[in-house]
C-alpha cells in the first residue's frame, strides 16, 4: 500500500502506563469517519517503505482525535518506533478505517457481555465513550454493557480502568477488572484471575445470557477461544458471538 492511501497524523498527547504499555493519542489532518469499535492502520517510513499495524481505536467517532492503547513489542517492526515519538511528531494513519467489530445492533440484544485482555478493551471504551456521549446528548437508546478486562497486574489497567469505574456509577456498565498475578500486586483488592476465569460468574450473576445478550471477545487469541467455548456452553448461537483477535507482531 503507498503513502498515497494514508493522511499525517500529528501527536497530541501521551502517557505510559507501564515500560510497555502507552495511550497515544493523534490528531490527523483531515477527518476520518469510522464506527466505534473499528480499527485504524498506523505507519511510518522507514529505509523507503512503510512500516504499517492495525491497532483498534480507543477514541469515540466523536472525539477529534484518534487514540489508541499500544503495547510495546521490542522486536517489532513499528512498536519501537511509535515509542521513539515525541509531542508533535506525525505518523501516517491510513484513509479508510475499517473492522466489523463494533456493537452488534442487528440481533435485536440491549446487552453486551464482553471480555479483553489489556489492550483489548479498546474497542469497548470507544463504544461506551459513544454511548455515553449520545445520552449526554439526549439521543440514542441506553443499553446495558459488562466489561471484563484481564491483566497481570492492575497498573496495566492504566487510565481506562478509572474511566471504566466512572461510567459505571450512571449504573448501565458493569466493570470487572482482575488480575492474573495478585503475588506480584499485593494491594490488589478485586478480582484475581484471567479474564475467562471470571466471565460465566459476572455473566450469570448480572444476568447477561443468550436471550438478550450479544458476547464479545477482544485480544489474545487463547482468551478468546476460552471465551468463545464458554458463551457457547451458555447456548449463545454463532451470530451472537463477535471476536478480535490481537497478534504478537
Amino acid at each position: 500500500m503507498s503513502a498515497s492511501s494514508f493522511h499525517r497524523a500529528q501527536l497530541v498527547e501521551r502517557v505510559d502506563f507501564t515500560g510497555d504499555l502507552a495511550m497515544f493519542r493523534f490528531r490527523p489532518e483531515h477527518e476520518l469517519p469510522f464506527k466505534a469499535g473499528q480499527y485504524a492502520t498506523l505507519a511510518v517510513e522507514h529505509d523507503g517503505r512503510l512500516i504499517q499495524r492495525p491497532y483498534s481505536i480507543v477514541s469515540s467517532p466523536y472525539e477529534s482525535f484518534l487514540e489508541f492503547f499500544v503495547e510495546l513489542v521490542p522486536q517489532g517492526e513499528l512498536t519501537p518506533k511509535l515509542w521513539e515519538l515525541r509531542s508533535s511528531d506525525y505518523v501516517l494513519v491510513r484513509n479508510r478505517i475499517v473492522g466489523a467489530f463494533t456493537k452488534d445492533d442487528k440481533a435485536g440484544m440491549n446487552r453486551h457481555i464482553m471480555a479483553a485482555t489489556v489492550t483489548g478493551i479498546a474497542p469497548y471504551v470507544s463504544m461506551i465513550r459513544t454511548q455515553r456521549i449520545d445520552l449526554d446528548r439526549g439521543s440514542g437508546t441506553q443499553q446495558r454493557f459488562a466489561v471484563v478486562q484481564g491483566a497481570s497486574r492492575s497498573w496495566e489497567f492504566g487510565t481506562y480502568k478509572d474511566e471504566l469505574d466512572q461510567v459505571a456509577r450512571q449504573g448501565w456498565v458493569n466493570y470487572i477488572p482482575t488480575i492474573s498475578r495478585p503475588w506480584e500486586d499485593p494491594d490488589w483488592k478485586g478480582e484475581c484471575g484471567r479474564a475467562e476465569d471470571v466471565f460465566r460468574k459476572y455473566a450469570d450473576n448480572l444476568g447477561f445470557d443468550y436471550t438478550n445478550s450479544v458476547g464479545y471477545a477482544c485480544g489474545h487469541p487463547h482468551m478468546i477461544e476460552n471465551v468463545k467455548g464458554i458463551l457457547a456452553r451458555a447456548r449463545f448461537p454463532k451470530a451472537q458471538i463477535k471476536e478480535e483477535k490481537y497478534f504478537t507482531i
